[in-house]
């Protein structure tokens, strides 16, 4: 059914959804894309499904954007640059209106749209090596259709330390951030995890959902016009010449010309 994700759900109703691109970093491609939606649609409306533990094989959580799905929509005409762009957007929306508690278990690094995928985590546990960055502006591009999910995460002001310099960051930053809420040792992260996932079996699961329903709709807004806003910022920086600059100088093995 899957080829770039698995899915893993024990008896009490507890499904993990792995990343499965190991030798590519579970960098995002078009492919990951559409099955980690799919997946996002059967989890919510499976109803033996509790919770949701979002995990990664490998050493990295996620390494953002695959670059050459990145490469692809670059050379793309204008309509399937943007449904590109609409596929990854929506992506991040049914994880973050999962009607089921998404728990994030991030064992390596994460970057770009990796942070992304922590932020629309109703919480996240991560290992004290991991690290962190939103590298897209090395690139000549942008944290586009992530943002709405990272600002609501971080708050305005503590993003806007990451959000524009693409500098990595440590695990205890991230936690100041608020990107995660918990640190373990890769030996007790799984620990850490249920620690998280127990109390949720203890409660009536439409009232979970419902509960998390009035969260998002109470909190900051990412609706049809956010969504839409993130998709024209990524559509936009695509079609500019420094992300041509940017992804071509990073497939030559050489500096971009803005790099001092």
């Amino acid at each position: 059914m899957f080829e770039t994700i698995r899915i893993e759900t024990d008896p009490r109703g507890v499904a993990h959804l792995w990343l499965a691109r190991e030798a590519k970093h579970n960098a995002l491609s078009a492919q990951m894309i559409a099955e980690l939606t799919r997946a996002a649609a059967s989890l919510g409306a499976d109803p033996a499904v509790r919770v949701v533990v979002l995990a990664a094989e490998g050493k990295s959580f996620c390494a953002g954007g695959d670059l050459g799905w990145m490469q692809d929509q670059m050379r793309a005409d204008a309509e399937t640059r943007r449904a590109g762009a609409r596929d990854l957007a929506m992506m991040l929306n049914a994880l973050n209106c999962l009607p089921k508690p998404l728990i994030g278990r991030v064992q390596g690094n994460a970057f770009g749209g990796g942070v992304g995928m922590i932020s629309v985590c109703d919480v996240a546990i991560s290992v004290p090596e991991a690290r962190f960055g939103l590298t897209e502006t090395k690139l000549g591009l942008i944290p586009a259709t992530i943002g709405p999910y990272v600002l609501a995460r971080m708050g305005e002001d503590k993003a806007r330390r990451v959000f524009m310099s693409a500098r990595l960051f440590g695990a205890d930053e991230a936690a100041r951030l608020n990107l995660i809420a918990g640190i373990a040792a890769a030996d007790a992260l799984d620990a850490a995890v249920e620690a998280e996932v127990a109390p949720y079996l203890a409660c009536a699961p439409g009232a979970v959902a419902a509960a998390k329903a009035l969260a998002r709709r109470l909190g900051p807004a990412i609706g049809p016009a956010e969504i839409e806003a993130s998709i024209d910022a990524l559509v936009s920086v695509w079609e500019g010449n420094e992300a041509a600059e940017g992804i071509g100088a990073f497939f030559d093995k050489r500096k971009p010309r803005w790099q001092v």
